[in-house]
C-alpha cells in the first residue's frame, strides 16, 4: 500500500470516527436528567413566557436531528455555541481553559516517558536479577496508588511539610506555571509510568530471545550497540503504540488532579459544567479528546513503517 492510500485511508477512518462521536456525544445529552432550562432560570418563579424564551434563544424548541446539524455546522465554522452558565461563547471558556490542561499533560508526557521508559529498560537488562525485581516492586507498587491519593500525599509532602511547591494554582507566567504544575503533573503521570514501564520491560525481554540479537553479538557488537540497534529499535513500536493510547487517558485524569490541586483547567471545567447541565461546553470538551485520541493515534499508525521496521516489512509484502 501506498503512502498516499495509507493516508487516504486513514483520513477516511479519522472522519468517519470523529462523525460517529459527535453524534454519541450530542445525542447523549438526551439521556441527561435534569432540565437547561430550569438551570438557566435558577433562582426565579419562571413564567411560561420566560421558559419558551430562553427555550427559544438557545434553540432548545428545535427537534433534535436539526439541533445537532446546527451545532455541527456551527462547530466545522468554530462555533461552538453559549455556555449556559458563564454565557460565553464555548470556544472563548474552552480557550482560556485549555493551555494550562495542555502544559500539564505535556509536563506529565515528559516524566512519562523518561522514567517509564528507564524503568523498564534496566527491568529488561536485568531480567531475573536484583534490579528487575526492585523496578517490578517499584511500578507495582506505584500502580497501587490512585491518582486522587497520590496528589494528597504529595500535597501534604513537598507542599504543606516541606514548603517546596504550592498547594494550588497554575501560576502566571511560564516559569511560574511550571513551577506550580511540577506537583499536578507528577500526580497525573504516576499510573502512566507503570503502563510504559512494563510495556517497555515486556517489549525488550521478546526482542533479546530474537535470533538477530544473538548474530548480532556474536559478531562482536558491544552490548550497548546490540540495545541501542537490535533491541531497542525494535521493541518501539508496541511503546510508541501504547502511548497514543494514553493521551486520551491523560486527558480524562486530568479533572481528578485539577480538582485536587485546585487548577483551572479543562478538568475542572468538564466537572463543573456536568454539575451545572452546561451541554455546550461538556459537548466541546468531550469532543476535544476524542479527536485528540483519533488524530494521535492516525499518525502513529502513519509513523508505524518508520518506526517499527516489522511494520514496514509487512506492509511491503502486502
Amino acid at each position: 500500500m501506498t503512502f498516499a492510500r495509507r493516508i487516504a485511508s486513514k483520513l477516511g477512518a479519522l472522519l468517519l470516527t470523529l462523525f460517529l462521536a459527535s453524534l454519541l456525544v450530542f445525542f447523549s445529552r438526551f439521556l441527561v436528567p435534569g432540565d437547561p432550562v430550569r438551570f438557566l432560570l435558577r433562582g426565579r418563579k419562571p413564567s411560561a413566557e420566560a421558559v419558551a424564551a430562553v427555550t427559544e434563544q438557545f434553540g432548545l424548541d428545535l427537534p433534535p436531528w436539526q439541533q445537532y446539524l446546527n451545532w455541527l455546522l456551527g462547530m466545522l465554522q468554530g462555533d461552538f455555541g453559549r455556555s449556559l452558565q458563564f454565557r460565553q461563547d464555548v470556544a472563548t471558556v474552552v480557550g482560556d481553559r485549555l493551555p494550562v490542561t495542555l502544559g500539564l499533560v505535556v509536563m506529565a508526557g515528559i516524566m512519562i516517558v523518561i522514567v517509564g521508559l528507564a524503568a523498564g529498560v534496566v527491568a529488561a537488562l536485568n531480567r531475573g536479577r536484583l534490579a528487575d525485581r526492585a523496578v517490578l516492586i517499584f511500578l507495582t507498587v506505584l500502580g497501587a496508588i490512585p491518582s486522587f491519593v497520590g496528589a494528597i500525599v504529595l500535597i501534604s509532602v513537598f507542599a504543606v511539610g516541606l514548603g517546596w511547591f504550592p498547594t494550588f494554582g497554575s501560576g502566571e507566567g511560564f516559569l511560574d506555571a511550571v513551577y506550580h504544575l511540577v506537583l499536578p503533573s507528577i500526580a497525573l503521570a504516576i499510573v502512566f509510568v507503570v503502563l510504559i514501564g512494563k510495556v517497555t520491560r515486556s517489549s525488550m525481554v521478546e526482542q533479546i530471545g530474537k535470533e538477530h540479537v544473538e548474530v548480532a553479538t556474536s559478531r562482536g557488537l558491544t552490548r550497548a550497540q546490540v540495545v541501542r540497534r537490535h533491541v531497542f529499535r525494535n521493541s518501539i513500536g508496541p511503546i510508541v503504540t501504547v502511548s497514543g493510547v494514553l493521551v486520551a487517558g491523560l486527558l480524562v485524569a486530568s479533572t481528578i488532579v485539577e480538582a485536587a490541586f485546585g487548577i483551572s483547567g479543562l478538568g475542572s471545567l468538564l466537572v463543573q459544567s456536568v454539575n451545572r447541565l452546561d451541554f455546550p461546553v461538556v459537548q466541546a470538551i468531550v469532543l476535544f479528546v476524542v479527536t485528540a485520541f483519533v488524530v494521535v493515534n492516525a499518525v502513529i499508525d502513519l509513523l508505524e513503517p518508520w518506526i517499527d521496521p516489522r511494520a514496514a516489512a509487512g506492509a511491503d509484502a502486502r
